[in-house]
């Protein structure tokens, strides 16, 4: 597999998927596809829909074309390890899976597994399975749980084994959810919409509380993703370029 490129202290703003709604297409002036014009605005995109079914090597190696050098692809890993194997006996899914990724190349970013809200974590199974990635996989590893269970002191040691990297995650279902934890190389917030999961905009008062938070991890010298998920009223994308221009107006000197 490819190491993980990217520079160090970097600012990744994106969302799920790269689809350009009518009303979004304004700011992406220009020929090309929608994924060719949204990598104008911004640096990464979260592939979520190989959380679902497969994709070519070949098919991720054409986006991995379509994007500029400095542009990274976050990729979602498949619900048959996740959600319904329950992370048991997951190998072949992982050796498949990092087979088909590779045709990103350098434009791999992070992966994400995300876990249902049902799994309980149990260190011998958690183990094995993170084992077995971080074996095959030497890039940046960022995880999703759902349930309370995970974000118990008793995993600290954990996160801490296999360089895992805990998301932040909103709407939250337990407290320590909302910050971004565990012991990767980034920091990686997924804002799914709220209080409507997947249909509420945040607005710019709405991303105040996630802009500070941001901020500081920046501060510390975490390199910082953040995606947006509500898609399903099309807000993630202002939201994605609303949040862009408020980090990148704290930036500038007075």
């Amino acid at each position: 597999m490819q190491p993980f490129g990217m520079a160090s202290k970097q600012l990744h703003i994106g969302s799920a998927g790269w689809s350009l709604s009518r009303a979004s297409a304004p700011f992406f002036p220009g020929d090309g596809t929608h994924l060719e014009r949204y990598a104008r605005r911004f640096n990464m995109a979260e592939i979520n829909s190989s959380f679902y079914r497969p994709h070519q090597a070949s098919t991720y190696g054409k986006w991995a074309a379509s994007v500029p050098s400095g542009f990274r692809f976050a990729v979602k890993f498949p619900r048959a390890a996740t959600h319904d194997a329950r992370l048991r006996g997951c190998v072949p899914v992982i050796d498949t899976f990092l087979s088909q990724v590779s045709g990103l190349g350098d434009r791999l970013g992070p992966i994400l597994v995300q876990l249902p809200p049902s799994l309980q974590f149990e260190a011998r199974t958690a183990n094995a399975f993170f084992r077995a990635l971080r074996a095959r996989f030497d890039g940046a590893i960022v995880c999703e749980p759902r349930h309370a269970s995970w974000f118990e002191k008793k995993t600290d040691a954990f996160w801490s084994r296999f360089e895992v990297s805990r998301v932040a995650a909103d709407p939250v279902r337990d407290a320590e959810a909302a910050k971004p934890g565990g012991a990767g190389r980034v920091r990686y917030w997924r804002l799914h919409g709220s209080p409507r999961i997947y249909y509420d905009a945040y607005g710019e008062e709405g991303l105040q509380p996630w802009a500070r938070d941001i901020r500081a991890a920046r501060r510390k010298g975490h390199d910082c993703w953040v995606v947006f998920d509500n898609t399903a009223h099309s807000h993630a994308i202002p939201d994605a370029l609303r949040l862009q221009a408020m980090l990148t107006r704290a930036r500038k000197p007075a």
